[in-house]
């Protein structure tokens, strides 16, 4: 018999995203872009980074086809460094809360979709970690990222 996926993973997929999300709310494409003396990560990269990680650990474990925007995955990968990218190349925070928004569609319906019994096998990607695992890992560094989000927000609000 089927059993979907643990239902913990996609409550702790719901609820990060949505904290993201909720982070990203009324933030201007200005302070989106501000990355205090010393930093050189901001909101936007953070935001981006956390489409571009959650995509490739949940969809790369899945053995799954990972997709973004032409670019993104230059720019806000863990291989990425935002003080290089010149300023008019970013895309406009609207366009990455936009694909953060359907991404989240995407990845909660495919994480439903894995048996219960793939989530401890070994990663299509990384046979050293399982499913789960790398599922978990994703959502927990965008959770971390998330909280970048935040406290660059308090910052600015300082």
């Amino acid at each position: 018999m089927y059993q979907a996926a643990d239902p913990t993973l996609l409550n702790l997929c719901d609820d990060v995203r949505q904290k993201t999300l909720k982070r990203l709310d009324n933030v201007t494409e200005e302070q989106a872009k501000f990355a205090p003396a010393g930093l050189q990560n901001n909101i936007l990269w953070h935001a981006g980074h956390a489409y571009v990680v959650t995509e490739w650990l949940t969809m790369g474990a899945i053995g799954a086809e990972t997709t973004c925007p032409d670019g993104w995955f230059e720019m806000f990968s863990w291989m990425s460094n935002p003080a290089d990218i010149p300023a008019d190349a970013w895309p406009s925070l609207q366009e990455v809360v936009e694909q953060l928004r359907l991404q989240h569609g995407r990845l909660h319906g495919a994480i439903q979709n894995i048996p219960a019994e793939r989530l401890d096998q070994p990663a299509a990607d990384d046979a050293t970690v399982s499913v789960r695992f790398r599922i978990m890992h994703g959502l927990h560094d965008e959770a971390c990222h998330s909280g970048e989000i935040w406290l660059l927000r308090k910052m600015q609000e300082a």
